[in-house]
């Protein structure tokens, strides 16, 4: 989720040096004038003609970038890739010299370097892994990590510092360095599934080949048994999600400063009060979902140590399962209820252009479609083969209830991301209240946050305290529906149903595409819920 305030005011990158002062005394912003601009014959079409424009010959770009490196990447040519990365590298480079040179805000996307040091981590690992087969592996497979590397890096860096900044300059070089960037890291993403496809596959098979392969040498490339090869190994397989969520993140990030690029900028508008996090107000959420993350914690544990084995047992599935279709009615319920709750409040829409809400909708509801297209392909094979067997109707219910709480989490949170923030008087005079705070004793300080706590939660409207119970849960039961997922536990590849049914290809085609777009959507859906929280 970006997490940055919907009405930030966002810094130019090239604002006039020592032009004339308004009577306020700050400095005129001078806005760039693109040839179009100057040329176009209407006044009130030029500027957003120019701009369209821009964006068109960026968008053509960066789909014909996305088209040809998905050839080289079906085609296992990997090193053509690199040449967008060191493009980037390039054009990152010369902006943060030339393009940005004044002050700018600090965007914290604590998970965007979250991520992208595991991104990096996980090109150490391949490496390592690499050089230890360096006899049977291209040296390519070395040369590539190492770019990345340097890539991640840079680009964690550039997001860092630039995310907020709103181009007023070589607006069409900008837009089209943007484009590119965010291509690059769609072809990283989609290099990464490509690869978790491989080795999940490798994983799923190799029980079934194992007793046959008992003795046999004929492999030269296998992983010598060594303990550093087996941590190289098994960290670069543990860490591909965290790959592919990072470039996800960034194509995000990097979207909203591609729509920011020549954004005018209004220095009269009021600034909105933006509600900070408190833990206030909520009491039965937080256990619920405190519940639901333990109890999923031990599913997922006895799931690993039995799944892994040589021999799964039937047994783990089915409580596996039955974890989900225990937990996803609840979630189901409670986004019911919270929409309800949203459509009888008398809180107003806010109605202003967002480019990051309307991406964040976009992203929900794509990052959807992943999981949903997985559940309808399960129930398909499920009805068509046999559906009375206690594992597949549980699987049946899984995949009825999984779309289900997709669709209504979905509204929910979209519902509660339009609304207008609920600001209190308190938070009205909480800068007052914080400087006072110094002069308070430890003791009295203490018992004026009980107080505080105990007079929120009794004086919040049940409208307000009901959003902010089920906001709470839901972030919890996210937090531990993406935990499982991305540390290992792939029931789809192990119960050998879909993949019997659909063919071992087909399948795993199906799964390496929505897989990790249910991953990614987990962890987007916490952001909605969080802003849904605080907005309560």
């Amino acid at each position: 989720m970006l997490a940055w305030p919907k009405h930030q005011s966002i810094f130019p990158s090239h604002p006039a040096s020592g032009e004339g002062k308004g009577s306020s005394g700050t400095a005129m912003i001078h806005y760039e004038k693109s040839w179009l601009y100057r040329h176009c014959s209407s006044v009130q079409q030029r500027d957003r003609q120019a701009q369209k424009a821009g964006q068109l010959f960026s968008g053509l770009l960066a789909m014909n970038v996305v088209f040809l490196g998905s050839a080289f990447i079906s085609s296992m040519i990997f090193n053509h890739v690199a040449i967008t990365l060191v493009v980037c590298l390039c054009w990152i480079i010369y902006y943060l010299l030339g393009t940005s040179r004044q002050p700018h805000a600090v965007g914290k996307f604590w998970s965007l370097l979250l991520f992208g040091s595991f991104s990096v981590l996980l090109n150490v690992f391949q490496i390592g892994y690499s050089v230890i087969q360096i006899h049977c592996k291209s040296k390519v497979e070395i040369v590539f990590p190492s770019i990345e590397i340097l890539f991640v890096s840079t680009q964690a860096f550039f997001l860092w510092h630039h995310s907020k900044d709103c181009i007023q300059v070589q607006h069409n070089l900008t837009r089209c360095g943007l484009m590119l960037t965010i291509a690059t890291n769609l072809l990283l993403w989609l290099l990464a599934v490509t690869n978790d496809s491989i080795h999940m596959e490798i994983e799923s098979q190799l029980r079934e080949v194992e007793q046959r392969l008992a003795g046999n040498e004929t492999n030269l490339c296998a992983c010598p048994n060594t303990t550093t090869c087996k941590v190289f190994q098994k960290g670069y397989i543990l860490l591909y999600p965290f790959n592919t969520e990072y470039c996800l993140i960034c194509c995000s990030v990097l979207y909203v400063m591609w729509k920011n690029v020549g954004r005018r900028i209004s220095h009269h508008h009021a600034p909105h009060i933006k509600p900070k996090f408190k833990l206030q107000g909520v009491v039965f959420g937080p256990l619920l979902g405190a519940a639901a993350v333990i109890i999923g914690i031990c599913v997922f544990m006895m799931y690993q140590i039995q799944a892994t084995g040589s021999a799964p047992n039937r047994q783990v599935f089915v409580m596996y399962y039955s974890y989900y279709i225990v937990l996803l009615p609840l979630m189901s319920v409670c986004a019911v209820v919270g929409t309800i709750i949203h459509a009888v409040e008398k809180r107003e829409l806010d109605t202003l252009k967002n480019p990051t809400r309307s991406l964040d909708v976009i992203l929900l509801m794509g990052a959807a479609l992943g999981q949903i297209a997985m559940s309808y392909f399960s129930i398909v094979a499920i009805v068509a083969t046999n559906p009375k067997d206690l594992l597949n109707s549980l699987i049946l219910s899984y995949s009825v209830l999984l779309i289900f709480q997709y669709i209504t989490q979905n509204i929910f949170i979209i519902d509660g991301l339009q609304r207008e923030p609920f600001v209190s008087e308190e938070q009205h005079h909480e800068a007052h209240d914080q400087r006072r705070v110094s002069v308070l004793e430890l003791g009295q300080e203490f018992r004026r946050v009980s107080l505080s706590y105990m007079h929120s939660y009794s004086h919040l409207s049940w409208k307000r305290k009901a959003l902010k119970e089920i906001s709470f849960f839901l972030v919890l039961c996210n937090i531990i529906l993406w935990i499982m997922p991305t540390f290992g536990a792939h029931p789809v590849f192990e119960n050998g149903l879909e993949k019997s049914f659909y063919g071992y290809s087909t399948w795993f085609a199906i799964v390496n595409f929505g897989l990790p777009l249910g991953v990614f959507y987990r962890m987007h859906s916490v952001g909605g819920l969080l802003d849904v929280y605080v907005s309560a």
